[in-house]
């Protein structure tokens, strides 16, 4: 497959979710498993809406997530090329003008339903004469103005849903430009699909009911379409839809809960397969062999508690090289210590001190006589990953403690906490001085 261009698109409203984020990476994932690339079209046209600090925050969330474009576009900069396809469709005979309200188009749409027709727009304003059009508009009236679709059947075949068609005569004639002369997204996200030579638009099965109108347009422009492919919308884990509300699920919280980027893109990149998501595999990894066909028909569901494992398994298979390279200021055995009881990289903040600080030991006043015969037994130094089996070995043989009623007052003793880290790899990075003090009970 040769000159894959693919395109996200998202508009500056507000921050990326997970959802629209799904979308990038798997435009990325697609573009780079053909050798191809993606280009960043922010659709900035809704003023109202949209700002300079969510466009830079899409920006930024893309790049956290290690995904890159070779150009950024805007299409409220290509405001003049979008009015040079209007008025080429209008001389084409494809846009005609429209005066229904709101009120009379609703009006129309029920009693066709009462009709039991289905409401599509009965092509009125096409039939207006050139008086009736004047006298409308000496009235006050302003047209909006509808693409005339071909009454034909137009097919495509979708990289991920396989064959699909719709006839033009069972679909309403689109508005492309409004009363005020803004323009709807259909017209300049096709345009601009065209003149950046846009090979594949992959999107949301929310826009399939857009296709075949859209490639209508394509045509009617002069150009064939782009490939398509449409993908089931990711819901929540209970079933509901993602979006721009759902704050929980926006990369910026995700970012700030220390949610590691490659967990996110190696969820977003298997979910709806049948495959696993692997959080230790590179994007260039998980582009190897991607496929649109690998994604079923059935809308996912997405946990956020799965981002939390996938990134704590990252941190568990960190090299205390890796580790020091993000700036994860411990030495390898304390990193080799602590790792596996990480979720994410503000977990340090509580085991450190057990090592490099200060706790309070933690000692019941029935494990009082065996926490004093353990600080008896402690062995001499020097320590290494033996001495803990040693020395509670000994411990168990002197006190008649075993199992749980052993090894948890000796945890809570040396570590003021009932769960952490392995002891055995823990206890010769406390040291003998340390750890004797909090067997006494002291704080140290």
């Amino acid at each position: 497959m040769s000159s894959v261009l693919v395109r996200f698109a998202p508009s500056p409203t507000g921050r990326l979710h997970l959802g629209n984020a799904r979308v990038a990476v798997l435009n990325w994932l697609f573009a780079h498993a053909h050798g191809g690339a993606m280009v960043l079209r922010l659709d900035d046209t809704d003023i109202a809406r949209g700002t300079a600090e969510f466009a830079q925050a899409i920006r930024d969330d893309l790049l956290w997530l290690g995904l890159t474009w070779t150009r950024e576009e805007s299409q409220l900069a290509r405001a003049a090329r979008h009015a040079e396809a209007v008025d080429q469709l209008k001389a084409a005979g494809r846009l005609y003008a429209c005066y229904e309200t709101p009120e009379e188009l609703e009006y129309r749409r029920r009693r066709q339903r009462a009709q039991g027709l289905p409401p599509i727009y009965d092509r009125a304003g096409l039939a207006l004469s050139a008086a009736e059009r004047a006298a409308l508009e000496a009235e006050g009236r302003k047209p909006h103005w509808r693409f005339r679709l071909d009454h034909e059947e137009t097919s495509w075949l979708d990289l991920a849903r396989g064959p699909c068609h719709a006839h033009g005569g069972h679909l309403s004639d689109p508005v492309l430009v409004r009363e005020d002369g803004s323009l709807l997204y259909t017209l300049p996200s096709v345009v601009d699909d065209i003149d950046f030579a846009i090979s594949h638009v992959i999107r949301g099965e929310d826009h399939v009911v857009n296709t075949a109108v859209q490639i209508q347009i394509c045509r009617a422009l002069g150009a064939e379409p782009p490939h398509y492919a449409h993908l089931p919308l990711v819901l929540t884990a209970e079933g509901g839809g993602l979006s721009k509300r759902d704050n929980a699920l926006s990369l910026g919280d995700l970012r700030a809960q220390g949610i590691e980027p490659a967990a996110i893109n190696a969820l977003l990149a298997a979910l709806g397969t049948a495959e696993a998501p692997d959080p230790l595999k590179s994007l260039d990894d998980l582009a190897q062999g991607f496929r649109l066909d690998a994604f079923g028909r059935a809308a996912p569901r997405l946990d956020p508690a799965d981002l939390v494992r996938l990134s704590a398994r990252i941190y568990h298979a960190l090299s205390p090289s890796e580790a020091r390279a993000r700036g994860i200021a411990v030495s390898d055995a304390l990193w080799l210590a602590l790792r596996a009881n990480l979720t994410t990289l503000s977990d340090l903040d509580a085991l450190l001190p057990v090592v490099e600080g200060e706790i309070t030991p933690l000692i019941a006043e029935e494990d009082r006589a065996m926490i004093d015969e353990a600080a008896r037994l402690l062995p001499e130094t020097p320590w290494d990953a033996t001495t803990w089996a040693t020395w509670t070995a000994a411990v168990k043989t002197a006190t008649g403690r075993k199992g749980k009623g052993l090894f948890m007052p000796l945890r809570r003793a040396l570590t003021g906490a009932d769960h952490g880290p392995e002891l055995a790899a823990l206890l010769p990075l406390i040291g003998r001085d340390k750890a004797l003090a909090r067997l006494r009970g002291e704080r140290a």
